[in-house]
């Protein structure tokens, strides 16, 4: 008898948690597919009247770079850091052989972004803070639309590093 009463109050509770957890859940929301996000991208074909086109989603590709961005961290004269990056850029479908044509001017663009970007400080402490990531693709977003002749929409981080020396 002694050891019957702990085991029914162990399956009273437990069932009262069971109980407590159905009727308090969240109720289930019926997924639905998301309409297709648009994107503006100006035509570069005339810069006169300055077109817009609208991409759907499923009118993007992805083009990842080939190799990964090496970015030295310099505090003082010395190298105290070095950031690895690796990037793909979203372009119209169809674009991504101008892109790989062009890929050796975008690479050296992109990266004296990160340059600049390294010796403001922003690879520095909290380096993958929204903010900092945020401005930082931003800033590369604009410099691949004009070295590719807006032909990008979009540069994603893909992979990123900070690997102190």
């Amino acid at each position: 008898m002694k050891l019957l009463f702990p085991i029914i109050l162990a399956a009273i509770g437990v069932g009262g948690g069971v109980g407590a957890g159905l009727v308090l859940r969240p109720p289930l929301i019926d997924a639905e597919p998301e309409a297709p996000c648009a994107i503006s991208q100006t035509s570069p074909d005339d810069s006169t009247l300055n077109k817009t086109v609208i991409l759907q989603e499923t009118d993007r590709e992805y083009v990842k770079l080939t190799n990964q961005f090496v970015v030295p961290v310099v505090r003082g004269e010395m190298v105290t850091s070095l950031v690895l990056m690796s990037l793909s850029l979203e372009v119209g479908e169809g674009d991504r052989e101008t892109i790989f044509a062009r890929e050796p001017k975008l690479r050296d663009a992109l990266l004296q972004v990160m340059f600049d970007h390294a010796n403001a400080g922003g690879f520095q402490g909290a380096f993958t803070n929204s903010s900092k990531l945020d401005a930082l693709r931003k800033t590369l977003s604009d410099v691949a639309r004009t070295i590719s002749g807006n032909l990008v929409s979009n540069v994603l981080i893909t992979d990123i590093a900070r690997q102190d020396v």
